[in-house]
């Protein structure tokens, strides 16, 4: 595991502080990570934010370790002013998308006596927004399952 902080690269487009964590997918994968986003925010003005916070990163790595064969786990953490933007980064591959996540439609869908699907509906109830992705340049099959957390935008 690392953790380097701030981290060199691209630059937060909102401003404020970058940060990184890289871990090996094992099962205790979505304990560092939450533990990670914990601190930061615990020392950030954003405390508010750390248990929807720490719901959400649990969600995302847990589907990057339970259904991907990825080495290591990144996660990614842009903190602002006003919000806190979390990236989770697999080399999961084209196939295990749909297997982690599914579409939308069915990930947002799992009936009552399912035990599973109801991740991603928790983050986007809980997200001021959160989308996929594919990592794109050299790293085409990398996946990216983002959140956004914070105070919405005041109405123009």
């Amino acid at each position: 595991m690392t953790a380097t902080a701030p981290t060199p690269g691209p630059t937060n487009p909102l401003g404020g502080e970058a940060y990184r964590l890289t871990l090996p997918n094992t099962a205790t994968a979505p304990r560092i990570a939450r533990d990670f986003l914990t601190s930061l925010l615990g020392v950030s003005r954003h405390s508010k934010l750390i248990d929807d916070a720490r719901l959400c990163v649990t969600e995302l790595v847990t589907n990057a370790h339970c259904h991907t064969r990825t080495p290591q786990i990144r996660v990614h953490v842009a903190v602002n002013r006003k919000r806190v933007t979390v990236a989770v980064t697999d080399d999961g591959g084209p196939l295990d998308v749909d297997k982690a996540f599914g579409t939308l439609g069915t990930a947002l869908a799992a009936g009552p006596e399912q035990e599973s699907g109801r991740g991603l509906a928790l983050v986007e109830s809980l997200a001021l927004a959160w989308g996929t992705g594919r990592g794109g340049g050299q790293y085409p099959d990398r996946t990216v399952v983002w959140f956004t957390l914070g105070r919405p935008e005041a109405a123009a």
